[in-house]
């Protein structure tokens, strides 16, 4: 398969791309790639992004912003930008990428534990993790040709563990092994309109 991989050289996506280069041809997307670069809050980046790789087997999508702050101090702007960015980005990366998908292909975006679980200071990542997964269930009853849509939710990795491991006390961290799985499960199985969830 030909694959692209949006954020690709991420802490998620770097393990992803391994993976799955391993059998596919994989197309590595990001703000700083040099070959597919993409910004998944332009749709005019987008469409530039599928102009270069032509037709495609597969879309994964590990990539958007949201705010992380205190109730109180989230502003509209605040806000914004995980819905322009995590959001609407992915709801484009659809819009458009379905055009560019072989029939039967496939596409996969990422959310995250916060839309069922969520944490203090992630009011807008929560909503917007939320919002995916209802588009997810809905879009896929749409979707033409045989093209499958999933999101894969996980808990937080291990990779990213120190990082993030003040804001979800009591939380085991996600072996990379089994968030590479839920990816796989939505690009070689058959399932659509899916949340694939691996949390702990």
């Amino acid at each position: 398969m030909k694959i692209l991989i949006i954020g690709g050289r991420g802490t998620i996506g770097k393990k992803v791309a391994a993976h799955f280069s391993m059998n596919h041809e994989i197309l590595i997307s990001g703000r700083s790639t040099n070959e597919y670069s993409a910004d998944i809050s332009d749709s005019k980046s987008l469409e530039k992004l599928f102009e270069q790789t032509g037709e495609l087997d597969a879309i994964v999508c590990i990539a958007g912003e949201a705010r992380w702050a205190p109730f109180e101090d989230l502003s509209e702007a605040d806000y914004h930008i995980g819905l322009k960015s995590k959001l609407m980005g992915q709801v484009n990366l659809v819009r458009i990428g379905k055009n560019y998908l072989k029939p039967g292909g496939s596409i996969t975006l990422t959310t995250g534990i916060l839309a069922d679980d969520p944490v203090i200071k992630t009011a807008s990542a929560a909503m917007v993790n939320g919002g995916i997964h209802s588009f997810v269930q809905a879009v896929a009853l749409e979707l033409e040709n045989g093209i499958r849509i999933n999101a894969v939710s996980t808990g937080v990795v291990e990779d990213a563990y120190e990082k993030y491991k003040d804001y979800f006390p009591g939380h085991n961290p996600i072996p990379m092994e089994q968030v590479v799985n839920c990816y796989v499960r939505s690009v070689e199985g058959k399932g659509t309109g899916q949340v694939i969830r691996k949390y702990d």
